[in-house]
């Protein structure tokens, strides 16, 4: 990759142009009002960021708790093919947090910039939920399961849980954790102090500052700063987002609002349900 040179430009009098991609926010579908980070929703601002002669560099913001680690691998994807097609450097800034997922994203760039207090890494796989099976029994409830297929009911929270269903859902975890790790090695390489702390790429979490001495980020640094210190002073950011329509802004975007199938309610419950999943990821970080 050839880094842009700002004195090109100022010799031809053209001021340097970064793209500003912002990635913030749960990564995944989040119900039916569709809040989260996609490769659906995002496609149209990556080509956008990256495809424009006049671009010099694109910058990612990252604020993410993480998601779904197939949505994950996707946008990062493209990020990096876009970066090697387009010929254009990319740095990513982390804002409150660029955890599990989140550094997925991150470390799709060619450099890595924290804020001192940032939250970075989770390098792991997480699958919680509940067991019902002793509350429906007080109240009364049969539970009633028809499957063809042995296995199909596999973890139903209202039975108990069996050492094998457990047994079979931490090896497909094992499985992303491993792709993961190697996401992770094939970005950062070297610069990982893995002697520093063992469990580096165990799941643990650090502050940005601490995040530097360990090698998964290259240094503290504010975007605008940063870029207009390495490209000039008459640098100039484009800030690309998703567009969104009036439904979308208050609620309502795909919630099945007068639909005869769904009901109006219906939207309104998936919206609450994804509500409380995207605030218990950006909880496990103090956030």
């Amino acid at each position: 990759m050839s880094w842009y040179d700002p004195i090109i430009d100022r010799v031809r009098g053209r001021p340097p142009i970064v793209s500003v991609v912002p990635l913030r926010g749960v990564i995944g579908n989040l119900g039916r009002m569709n809040r989260g980070l996609t490769i659906d929703a995002l496609s149209p601002l990556l080509e956008a960021a990256f495809r424009p002669r006049s671009v010099t560099a694109v910058a990612l913001v990252v604020s993410s708790p993480g998601g779904s680690p197939v949505q994950s691998e996707l946008i990062a994807g493209r990020i990096r093919d876009l970066a090697a097609e387009c010929d254009k450097p990319v740095v990513a800034f982390v804002e409150d947090v660029a955890a599990s997922g989140g550094y997925w994203l991150a470390c799709a760039a060619d450099e890595i910039r924290v804020t001192g207090t940032s939250i970075v890494g989770s390098i792991g796989v997480i699958s919680s939920g509940f067991g019902f099976q002793e509350a429906i029994g007080k109240l009364g409830i049969e539970r009633r399961v028809h499957t063809a297929g042995s296995r199909k009911a596999l973890l139903d929270p209202f039975q108990s849980e069996r050492s094998d269903d457990v047994a079979h859902l931490k090896a497909i975890q094992g499985e992303m954790h491993e792709r993961f790790i190697s996401w992770v090695r094939s970005r950062r390489g070297d610069m990982l102090k893995l002697n520093d702390d063992p469990e580096l790429l165990e799941g643990k979490f650090w502050t940005g500052t601490r995040s530097v001495a360990l090698g998964l980020a290259d240094g503290e640094g504010e975007l605008r700063r940063t870029l207009r210190e390495r490209y000039g002073a008459r640098t100039r950011f484009r800030v690309l987002r998703r567009k969104q329509g009036l439904a979308g802004r208050i609620g309502l975007a795909r919630s099945g609002w007068g639909s005869t199938v769904d009901g109006p309610l219906a939207g309104w419950a998936d919206g609450m349900i994804a509500a409380v999943e995207e605030r218990a990821l950006w909880s496990r970080f103090g956030l």
